[in-house]
């Protein structure tokens, strides 16, 4: 798919029923590169037992495109203590064929208002270095880097950083996301 050609883009909440497209557009991104510190790609049925847990406390989000998934976006716990119950960590996962046509942009933006509507007050990302292309992104939707854990990861017989993102959620408690 390229921009001439793009179908317009749906957003709903993901089901079980996504998994196996979500996991084949999540595949390549274990498999080849440290994006993802997974080192095997997870089965359908963990893939699946993923989407259900994300869209019964935070909200995992897919992006469908001519009829098949195209995307996805999801948060999920930042940290399991109760303090942290209003902090996420958000994802998003765009096809190989679909970069730098929007769906990104669009999940995370329609992630981020569900998560305020729902309360949670901060979202943080990780992101492997180096990457320019997702620290840009994230910065573009108002991510600002609070810091680098060094060496946190090891893929592909190689040390990974991972930088952190970080930024307020306007939720329904206060225009600054605080609760």
């Amino acid at each position: 798919m390229n921009a001439k050609q793009s179908p317009a883009v749906h957003i709903r909440t993901a089901t079980t029923a996504d998994a196996p497209a979500l996991l084949e557009i999540y595949r390549p991104y274990v498999e080849t590169t440290a994006v993802s510190f997974e080192l095997r790609v997870p089965s359908i049925e963990e893939f699946a037992g993923r989407i259900s847990v994300a869209v019964a406390g935070w909200s995992w989000l897919v992006a469908v495109a001519g009829g098949r998934p195209v995307g996805y976006a999801y948060a999920s716990t930042h940290r399991t203590r109760e303090a942290y119950r209003t902090s996420v960590e958000t994802s998003a996962y765009v096809h190989q064929d679909c970069f730098r046509q929007g769906i990104g942009r669009a999940l995370y933006t329609r992630l981020l208002k569900e998560l305020g509507e729902r309360g949670f007050a901060s979202a943080f990302a990780g992101i492997t270095l180096p990457n320019p292309a997702s620290v840009g992104f994230h910065e573009s939707l108002g991510f600002q880097p609070i810091g680098v854990f060094p060496r946190v990861g090891r893929k592909f017989g190689r040390w990974h950083d991972v930088a952190w993102f970080y930024r307020p959620i306007p939720s329904r408690h206060s225009p600054d996301g605080a609760p």
